[in-house]
Parts: structure tokens; C-alpha cells; sequence
């Protein structure tokens, strides 16, 4: 009899996966082990393993389409077995969602086309048919073709994701997907013997002498500025969405606010970094933050706990997590027990895991049971901001960016190097004096940050 493979549940929020691209194909041979797709969670892309040995009989759900946790994927079993489809009907493909079937390329008039908007580029709906004349297959190839106009460019979120990592310019990409979509394979092909861009298309020279779009110019451009439209939601912005509506109201909030001087900060990294050298890590700003917010945890284990209905959960490790921005939102990769690793440690792990994170490449354990979180917005000239707490954590820190300012010391007014931290707490596991004697931790170890080194 042959064997299910159901959606299984990828991360401890996940409801729904997207199977972004099957990676064997009916009739395949596949043993325990194999990777048998690839599927997108609201927090990471992953592989789909195979847990049998046998042939890959029946794929009940096609790539693009969204899956509920725990509803069938596909079938293994002896080849030449007979397997009908489970009464557990899988969603319908993503492409369904997004907008109304497009009609054959044939019949569809040229003024339909021509306003039809363009859909978000990572999740295109792929062709439906085949043109029936060596003619009109000629003229499906070439709309089919990805270009660098107004067109829709067909590329799976995979390999769009893969395109951005490798500076790779997707929309001279020809796909070699079902109808022309561009996948994976054609990316890393496109890496190693980049596509040369034909005369047709390349910019006319009148194009040089168009002076620069300044944002300004904008005012007078009264073009939309965008398509028209609803996006569908991915699976992680739904996931954020709910969860962060589920923090703002059923978390009572409180916010503490510490202004830190960060003078000799910012004089121990430059030092630091200059005397590594190119070889070296080059420890940044936020790599001390997470060191010296897991130390005020180990000073304060109070604020390192989590609320529950049966009581505060205490946490034995200080597992300090980080906010990474990516395109559907934001991710959290821990650093597991930060107060026991070095500032370098901490930034290497912290590079790596943005990285991985920005390619939705993180294993559900490099993003989960984090016990406090840190989010900066600072590199980005945020001053100073609130932020919302990450459940099941009672607090997270906001750090804002380092301004120059005049400042009183003793009864100088001089120039000075401050930088504000925000604590949001979660009332019901720590209080106001619990959390002002945190934040003067972080603060004492900021100011003084040689400490962390030791």
C-alpha cells in the first residue's frame, strides 16, 4: 500500500506551507533521505524530505499552491501501484488567489492585455497552454521571454530570492519552467555565463544625456505609482500580522526609556576594527548590544521569563534574539546562550544568521526559543522608537542610532555621542523597578565596553 506524504508542521506557528517547486517528478525513483521539493513556511524556505524508500507514484498538489499543515503532498510506493487521491483535498495553487484565469493566448484580445495590471514578479501565474501554430508558439516564446519593460517577469519567489543574493539581473534570465518561468537552475546557470544583453534591447545612446531621477522630480510625474490592487498575503506576513495583533492586545505594554553615552563605543569598535584589519571581524554596533543585554540578563534573571496562565516561566539560558528585515517582513534568528560567547563570536553567528535569514534559509531551531529580543533600527537614523513585544518574550529593546549632541558634563556644556534605548515590558512579568534596573545594566556595560570584551 502505498505511503502519504502530508504538509508537516515546518515551525511552531506554521498553518499553511506554499510548495514552491517539486524537486522530483512522477515516476522518480526516491530512497529515505531525498529531498523531495521545496516548501516555504511563514518563516523560512525548506526541503521536503523523503522518509521511504520506493517510486514516486501520485503529487496530489502542484507547485505554486498552498498547503494546509497535515494535508497530502504526494505518494510513494512500488512502481506500477494504482493510488487514487485522499479524501483530504489540498487548496488550490496560489495563481487561483491572485487573479482570475487569463484566457488562452489566442483568443486573448490585444486592448485586455495591454490593461491588464502586473501582479506582484515573485508569484506570476504560469501558462495554461501551448500556442497551436509554429507561428503563434513563436509569438507566445517571445511574450513568454522575461524583458526589461513593463512586463511581467516569471520567476518563482525561490528563485527571484537566489537572483537578489547573487546579484544576478533575473529579467534578462530566459526561463526554462513550466510556460517560461524562470527557477532556480536558471539562476545559478545565469551566475556562471551571465546573459548578454542583444542590441534590441540595449538603451539607446539618447538615453545617457536623460538627466537623473531625483526623488523630488517625483512631484511632477502624475503617472500612478503603482498597479492598482490587492496583494495576497504570504504566509508570513499573515503570520506576523496575527501575532503581533495578538501582542498589542493581550499584552499589557510599558515602555522605559535610557539615554546611553556612547562615546567610548564608538571609540572601542573604530579601535577594534581598524587594529583586525581586512582579516579580522568587524564587530558592529548591535554585536554589543546583544552581549551586553544578555549580561543585564544574568544580572536581572527576572526580566529573562516568559508569562503563562500557570505562572511566569522562568528561562535557565539567555538565548538573545535579533529583528532582521526581509521582504515579507521581519525574522527573529537567535543567538543561544549569548552571555557565554565572545562579542566576535556573537558577530560572526550574527552575520551568518542575517544572511540566512534574508534568503529564508534558517532551520526552525535558528529561530525559535529565543528568551529576549533585540531590534535596531539606529543603522537606519531612527533616533529613537518603540518597539512590540515578540511572544512568549516579556521585553524587547528598541536602540535607536547615535547622534552627536550638546551635552552637560559637570558644568561644561560640550559636544557629546548619545544613544537611546527603549525597553517595552510586558506588565504582567515585569514591573516598572525591574525594568528601569535592566536598562541601567545595559547601560552601564554600554559605557563601559571594554568590560565586554573580557
Amino acid at each position: 500500500m502505498a505511503d502519504i506524504i502530508d504538509m508537516p508542521k515546518l515551525s511552531d506557528t506554521m498553518t499553511v506551507g506554499t510548495l514552491v517547486k517539486w524537486l522530483k517528478k512522477e515516476g522518480d525513483t526516491v530512497a529515505n533521505g531525498d529531498m523531495l521539493a521545496e516548501v516555504e513556511t511563514d518563516k523560512a524556505t525548506m526541503e521536503l524530505e523523503c522518509f521511504f524508500d520506493g517510486t514516486l507514484l501520485k503529487i496530489f498538489a502542484p507547485d505554486g499552491s498552498q498547503i494546509e499543515v497535515g494535508a497530502p503532498l504526494c505518494a510513494i510506493g512500488e512502481k506500477g501501484e494504482k493510488v487514487d487521491a485522499p479524501a483530504a483535498k489540498a487548496p488550490a495553487p496560489v495563481e487561483k488567489k491572485q487573479e482570475p484565469e487569463a484566457p488562452k493566448a489566442e483568443e486573448k484580445p490585444a486592448a485586455a492585455a495591454k490593461a491588464e495590471p502586473a501582479g506582484p514578479v515573485a508569484d506570476p501565474a504560469p501558462a495554461k497552454s501551448e500556442p497551436a501554430s509554429p507561428s503563434a508558439k513563436a509569438e507566445a516564446d517571445k511574450a513568454e521571454t522575461p524583458s526589461t519593460g513593463s512586463g511581467r517577469v516569471k520567476i518563482s519567489p525561490l528563485a527571484k530570492k537566489l537572483a537578489v543574493e547573487k546579484n544576478v539581473n533575473y529579467s534578462l534570465v530566459k526561463g526554462t519552467g513550466p510556460g517560461g518561468r524562470i527557477v532556480r537552475a536558471d539562476i545559478i546557470a545565469a551566475e556562471k555565463n551571465p546573459p548578454i544583453i542583444s542590441a534590441p534591447t540595449a538603451k539607446p545612446a539618447t538615453d545617457k544625456a536623460k538627466p537623473p531621477s531625483w526623488p523630488w522630480r517625483s512631484a511632477f510625474d502624475k503617472s500612478p505609482i503603482q498597479a492598482e490592487g490587492t496583494k495576497p498575503l504570504s504566509n508570513m506576513r499573515a503570520t506576523i500580522a496575527k501575532r503581533l495583533v495578538e501582542s498589542k492586545t493581550q499584552i499589557p505594554h510599558f515602555y522605559l526609556e535610557i539615554e546611553v553615552d556612547a562615546a567610548p563605543l564608538s571609540a572601542l569598535r573604530v579601535q577594534l576594527n581598524n587594529g583586525l584589519g581586512t582579516d579580522g571581524v568587524r564587530v558592529s554596533v548591535n554585536d554589543f548590544i546583544l552581549k551586553a543585554s544578555a549580561l543585564a540578563l544574568r544580572a536581572l534573571p527576572a526580566v529573562n521569563c516568559s508569562w503563562s496562565e500557570a505562572g511566569i516561566k522562568a528561562h535557565a539560558s539567555t538565548h538573545v534574539s535579533f529583528a532582521v528585515a526581509i521582504d515579507d517582513g521581519l525574522i527573529t534568528p537567535v543567538i543561544k546562550d549569548t552571555d557565554q560567547k565572545s562579542v566576535f563570536a556573537i558577530s560572526t553567528e550574527a552575520k551568518d544568521l542575517a544572511k540566512r535569514a534574508k534568503a529564508k534559509k534558517l532551520a526552525p531551531a535558528e529561530f525559535t526559543g529565543g528568551t529576549f529580543c533585540v531590534s535596531n533600527l539606529g543603522m537606519m537614523g531612527i533616533p529613537r522608537f518603540s518597539a512590540i513585544i515578540n511572544p512568549p518574550n516579556a521585553a524587547i529593546l528598541a536602540v535607536g542610532a547615535s547622534v552627536k549632541k550638546p551635552v552637560v558634563v559637570g558644568d561644561q556644556i560640550v559636544i557629546g555621542e548619545r544613544m537611546v534605548l527603549t525597553l517595552s515590558c510586558d506588565h504582567r512579568v515585569v514591573d516598572g523597578a525591574l525594568g528601569a534596573q535592566f536598562l541601567n545594566a545595559v547601560k552601564d556595560h554600554l559605557e563601559n565596553p571594554a568590560l565586554l570584551l573580557v
